[in-house]
C-alpha cells in the first residue's frame, strides 16, 4: 500500500510516455503475421505487450496471457489459422471470467476448431489451427471492437481475404478506425463503411519503419491532474494532434468540461489549465467511444465536487473488473453520491467525509492510475499500486518525477 499527498508548488515538468498499448499490439499481431516485413519503435512498455510478445515467440503448446485481455482476442484469431498447430491458451482467475464465446463462435463459423476447456463460452480454450475457408461473417458489434479487430488482422492471411458485417450498435468505433488505418499504412486496402468491413488477402506487405504515438489513455491521467492543479503546466511525449487512436478526444473534453488545453509542438503536447475556466453544474458525456477514460473522467468530477451523467460505458462490466461496480465503491470513499446502471454512472451529488480513503483497485491498472491525481485534493491511499505494471510500468516513478512524495505504508 502507498500514500500520496498533495504537491507543495505548480506543476512544470516533461515527460515521455511509452508508446500505445493498443498500436503496439496490432503492429506486434501483424508483424508476425508477414514474417517481421515491420521495424518497430516506442512499442509499449507494458505488461500486456510484453505478454503479447511472448506468446508470439512461444513454440510450446500451453500459453498464459495472464490479465491480458487483449492478447487473448488477438492471439485467439491468431493461432486459429496456425495450421499443424495446437496450442490451449490460457490466463488468470479474472480471465477466466471475461467472455470470449462471440469470437469463438464467428471463428469456427469461418472454419476453426476451437473448444473449451472448463466453462462454456470463457478461457482456457484449446485452438487447433485450420485453414479457414470461408470469407464472410456476421458479428455482434455491441460486445467488444477488439473481436472485431482480431477478425480484421487475421482476414489480411485468409486466401479469399475476409468481408465481416457488423450486427447492430458499433461500439468503440474509433478502435476499429484504428485497426483500418493501420492496415491501409502498410499497405493492405481495408475498409470500414457503415456496417461492412473488407479485409483483402495479402501475401506479403514492404518492409517498413514505423513509430507508434504514445499512448493516450495513460495521457488520461495528466489531463486530469491538471484539471486538479492551479497555475500548472505538464510536456507529455510522443503526441500528435491528428492521432489514430480514439481517446485522443480527451483534447476536446477536458478542454470543454474542465478547462485543459492541449498544445502541440513536435510530438511535444503541453498541457495548461485556464484559469478563467467555468465549472458546469452537471457534466454530461456519451463515452461509447472511448470508455478506457471513463474511470479518469468520473475521478476528476469528484476532485472537482462536480456532478456528472457519464453514459455509454456497457463494455466497462467486461473488464479487468466490473469498472462501473469498481468506481461506485471507491468514489464513495470520498462522499459522491453515485448511481450506476449496466452502462452508465452519475454523480447526483457529494457527502462530507472525513478519514483518508484507502483505495482498492481490483487487479485493474487503471482504477489505481485514475485515482492518484485526487491526491491534489485528498490525501489517498492505493492498495496494489504495483497494478499499473500492466499498461504503464514506470507510472508511479513519473509521479516521483512530478514532485509527488509517495511512501509506502
Amino acid at each position: 500500500m502507498i500514500e500520496i499527498s498533495a504537491l507543495q508548488s505548480p506543476i512544470n515538468n516533461k515527460l515521455a510516455i511509452t508508446g500505445s498499448k493498443s498500436e503496439s499490439n496490432r503492429l506486434l499481431l501483424l508483424n508476425k503475421l508477414f514474417d517481421n516485413a515491420l521495424t518497430l519503435e516506442n512499442i509499449s512498455n507494458s505488461e500486456d505487450s510484453q505478454l503479447m510478445q511472448k506468446a508470439l515467440a512461444n513454440t510450446t503448446e500451453l500459453i498464459d496471457i495472464h490479465h491480458a485481455g487483449t492478447a487473448m482476442r488477438f492471439l485467439t484469431a491468431y493461432f486459429s489459422i496456425q495450421e499443424n498447430r495446437t496450442v490451449t491458451l490460457t490466463g488468470s482467475a479474472r480471465m477466466k471470467q471475461r467472455p470470449i464465446k462471440v469470437l469463438v463462435d464467428a471463428l469456427n463459423e469461418l472454419g476453426a476448431k476451437i473448444s473449451y476447456q472448463e466453462n462454456e463460452g470463457y478461457p482456457p480454450l484449446t485452438i487447433k489451427g485450420a485453414k479457414l475457408s470461408k470469407n464472410t461473417i456476421t458479428i455482434p458489434s455491441n460486445i467488444s471492437s477488439q473481436y472485431i479487430t482480431a477478425l480484421c488482422l487475421i482476414g489480411t492471411k485468409m486466401e479469399n481475404g475476409l468481408t465481416i458485417n457488423l450486427d447492430g450498435k458499433i461500439i468503440s468505433v474509433p478502435y476499429i478506425q484504428m485497426t483500418i488505418e493501420l492496415l491501409n499504412k502498410v499497405g493492405i486496402e481495408a475498409i470500414f463503411e457503415g456496417n461492412k468491413i473488407s479485409v483483402p488477402f495479402a501475401a506479403t506487405i514492404n518492409h517498413q519503419e514505423l513509430q507508434v504515438e504514445s499512448d493516450w489513455s495513460s495521457a488520461s491521467y495528466y489531463y486530469s491532474l491538471i484539471a486538479l492543479s492551479e497555475n500548472s503546466a505538464i510536456e507529455i511525449s510522443t503526441y500528435f494532434e491528428n492521432s489514430l487512436q480514439g481517446d485522443s478526444a480527451l483534447q476536446r473534453i477536458y478542454a470543454d468540461n474542465f478547462g485543459v488545453s492541449s498544445v502541440f509542438n513536435n510530438g511535444i503536447l503541453t498541457l495548461k489549465n485556464n484559469k478563467e475556466f467555468v465549472l458546469k453544474d452537471t457534466i454530461q458525456l456519451n463515452l461509447i467511444n472511448t470508455p478506457d477514460i471513463a474511470q479518469t473522467i468520473a475521478a476528476t468530477c469528484v476532485g472537482l465536487k462536480v456532478k456528472c451523467v457519464l453514459t455509454g460505458l456497457e463494455t466497462l462490466k467486461i473488464k479487468e473488473t466490473d469498472r462501473l461496480v469498481a468506481l461506485k465503491n471507491e468514489l464513495e470513499k470520498f462522499g459522491a453520491i453515485i448511481t450506476i446502471t449496466d452502462d452508465s454512472l452519475s454523480i447526483d451529488g457529494y457527502n462530507e467525509y472525513k478519514e483518508i480513503p484507502t483505495l482498492e483497485t481490483y487487479n485493474d491498472h487503471r482504477m489505481a492510475m485514475c485515482m492518484a491525481p485526487l491526491a491534489q485534493i485528498y490525501p489517498i491511499r492505493i492498495n496494489n499500486e504495483m497494478v499499473v505494471e500492466k499498461s504503464y510500468p514506470t507510472f508511479w516513478e513519473d509521479w516521483k518525477t512530478l514532485g509527488f512524495t509517495i511512501k509506502s505504508i
